[in-house]
């Protein structure tokens, strides 16, 4: 399980794709509904699954036990069931490879979207919007 407050190490590369697919859209639309465009961003694809390979590790292989991830929210239960499917099919035609191999190279394939909220991605986006905005003050500071 997952613990409140656990930090994860791909933060800012996530971050980072999310607001390369955000900027896109915003050069591609012409009428711009915030919702619309937060809703896009979260269906467009991902350079990879943002989870670690550990926390997928575990998941998978809760999995491949018979957990049906009752109680866990639907984005994340679609990712790691796409996940899943994923490393049965490698693990298939690779038979000695472990779990954990399987979702090493899994994880780290392109994903069919983010897998998060539009109202996670707002919240995401806005706060590496205010980083960026700070950053730039920063360095402009000394031109005052």
């Amino acid at each position: 399980m997952k613990y409140k407050g656990s930090k994860f190490e791909c933060e800012k590369e996530r971050n980072d794709d999310l607001m390369r697919n955000y900027h896109l859209l915003l050069d591609q639309s012409v009428h711009i509904s915030m919702p619309d465009i937060y809703r896009e961003v979260v269906e467009r694809p991902s350079s990879r699954f943002w989870v670690s390979e550990e926390r997928a590790a575990i998941v998978v292989a809760s999995m491949l036990r018979g957990d049906d991830l009752g109680k866990m929210i639907a984005n994340k239960k679609e990712m790691f069931l796409e996940i899943c499917s994923r490393v049965v099919k490698l693990r298939s035609e690779h038979p000695n490879m472990t779990v954990y191999e399987a979702c090493f190279r899994v994880v780290r394939q392109p994903a069919p979207k983010f897998y998060l909220t539009p109202g996670s991605a707002k919240v995401i986006i806005c706060k590496a919007k205010e980083k960026w905005y700070e950053e730039r003050k920063r360095r402009l500071r000394h031109l005052l």
